[in-house]
């Protein structure tokens, strides 16, 4: 038999991640749904289930794409509102750390994804085995930001040793790339954060910049596959297998 590798394995480990991501979910409960590859394995299982009637749930998507995604999938979706809390987000990411510092951003719903992961209760991060770093900072970190202050944006980045590049549209190649909400999509070439939170502070100053992909101390959980074995990493603790967990851990 040929052994899977490369980009067939890591799309295997996707699906084993997302298939353990629906332990966690509840009847009943506020979902918000995440964004890219991953997600949308774990959107498509979900929405079997729900399908088959074991789960009535609600929930609101990060993009346009998980949201159209959901909506095939007869997956009820609610608009936000005043109050709305999510008992679950499950989304994906761009990197992680052992402190589940995270990258997001990479498919261009940072501002959503964002919105959603502090508007729950428990955010759970699911991803394939490449994602999971020693540190942060290989991965380009993206940024959302006003049109008008781009030049300006631009300029104080790369003065913090960004080196930041506009994103391109990938089917107008000529043309910018802009989020769900109307915004240009920066991403940044540190190399490295070995600070992460203090990089956050700082491009939080950045008048224009709407939102930037570090994701810090909102993940509760994770799940990444090794060995084929879905595994729960939680700050400061060592990994457990999946199928250990009934419960929110």
């Amino acid at each position: 038999m040929t052994p899977i590798k490369g980009k067939e394995l890591l799309d295997q480990e996707k699906q084993v991640a997302a298939r353990a991501a629906l332990r966690w979910v509840r009847d009943g409960m506020l979902v918000g749904l995440g964004t890219g590859s991953t997600a949308a394995h774990f959107i498509k299982l979900l929405g079997e289930v729900v399908k088959a009637g074991e789960l009535r749930i609600q929930a609101t998507a990060t993009s346009i794409a998980s949201e159209n995604l959901a909506r095939q999938l007869s997956i009820p979706l609610i608009e936000p509102r005043r109050g709305l809390r999510f008992d679950l987000t499950v989304d994906g990411a761009d990197e992680l750390d052992p402190q589940l510092n995270l990258i997001k951003g990479g498919g261009g719903a940072l501002l959503r994804e964002k919105v959603l992961a502090t508007a729950s209760n428990y955010m759970l991060v699911i991803a394939d085995s490449s994602k999971a770093v020693a540190e942060l900072g290989q991965f380009p970190l993206p940024l959302e930001v006003v049109s008008f202050a781009l030049p300006w944006v631009l300029d104080a980045v790369a003065d913090m040793g960004g080196n930041p590049v506009v994103r391109m549209d990938r089917n107008e190649s000529e043309k910018y790339a802009h989020s769900d909400q109307g915004n240009l999509l920066v991403d940044c070439h540190f190399g490295h954060l070995p600070n992460p939170a203090e990089l956050a502070q700082q491009l939080k100053t950045i008048p224009g910049l709407v939102e930037h992909g570090l994701f810090l101390g909102l993940a509760k959980a994770a799940l990444i596959v090794r060995d084929g074995q879905a595994q729960v990493l939680r700050a400061g603790m060592a990994p457990q297998p999946a199928t250990d967990f009934a419960e929110l851990p």
